[in-house]
C-alpha cells in the first residue's frame, strides 16, 4: 500500500458523510487538534522521567485527541461519539491534583520556566486554539456534546501540569512583572 492516494491533489478531503475543501473550517478544527497532538508528542519527549505520571496523562490525551479528531471528521447524525464526559472528569481530577501540588498563584505567569514546563505551555495556547476552531463549526454539524469541554479543560490542565513540573524541578513560575495580584 502506499502512503499517497492522489486524492486530495485538486484541494478536497473526504469527511465522513460529505466531500470538502482541505480549507473547510471543519479540516481546519480536527487539523489543529492533529497540530496539538504533535506537539505532546514533542512535550513527552521533553519530560524528565520523574514526571511519569504526566507522561501517562499525555499518551492517555493523545489517545482521546485521536478519538476527538475521528469525531469532528464526521458530518453525520452520529449519536455514538467517542468523546466522553468521562475524558472531561479524569482531567478534572488531574488538574486539581497538579494545581494542589503547585505553591498558590497571585499574579498572571508568562509561558516558560523548566523545558517541559515551557513545552506544556506551548500546548496549552494550541489546546486553546483548537478550542477556537471547534467553536467555528459547532453549529454547521454536530460535534460531540462534550467536546468543547473537553478542550477547554484540556487548555488548564497544560497550564497546571506545567506548574507542576516547574515545581517539581525546583524552576519557579514566570511571574508577569507589571500585574498586580489576580488570583485570591
Amino acid at each position: 500500500m502506499k502512503i499517497y492516494t492522489k486524492k486530495g491533489d485538486e484541494g478536497e478531503t473526504q469527511l465522513v458523510g460529505k466531500k470538502v475543501a482541505k480549507t473547510h473550517e471543519r479540516v481546519e478544527a480536527y487539523g489543529t487538534i492533529d497540530e496539538l497532538n504533535s506537539f505532546i508528542g514533542v512535550t513527552i519527549s521533553k519530560i524528565s522521567s520523574k514526571h511519569s505520571d504526566i507522561h501517562n496523562d499525555l499518551v492517555k490525551i493523545q489517545h482521546e485527541l485521536f478519538d476527538l479528531g475521528g469525531d469532528l471528521a464526521n458530518v453525520t447524525k452520529k449519536e455514538n461519539w467517542a468523546v466522553k464526559e468521562e475524558y472531561v472528569k479524569y482531567l478534572e481530577n488531574r488538574i486539581d491534583v497538579y494545581w494542589n501540588e503547585s505553591p498558590p498563584l497571585k499574579k498572571f505567569i508568562l509561558p516558560g520556566g523548566v523545558t517541559g514546563a515551557a513545552e506544556l505551555h506551548v500546548c496549552r495556547t494550541v489546546a486553546r486554539r483548537s478550542e477556537r476552531k471547534v467553536l467555528l463549526i459547532k453549529d454547521e454539524y454536530p460535534i460531540p456534546p462534550d467536546a468543547l469541554k473537553y478542550i477547554n479543560r484540556l487548555s488548564d490542565y497544560f497550564f497546571a501540569a506545567a506548574r507542576a513540573v516547574n515545581y517539581r524541578e525546583g524552576g519557579e513560575d514566570v511571574l508577569y512583572e507589571r500585574g498586580s495580584d489576580v488570583f485570591k
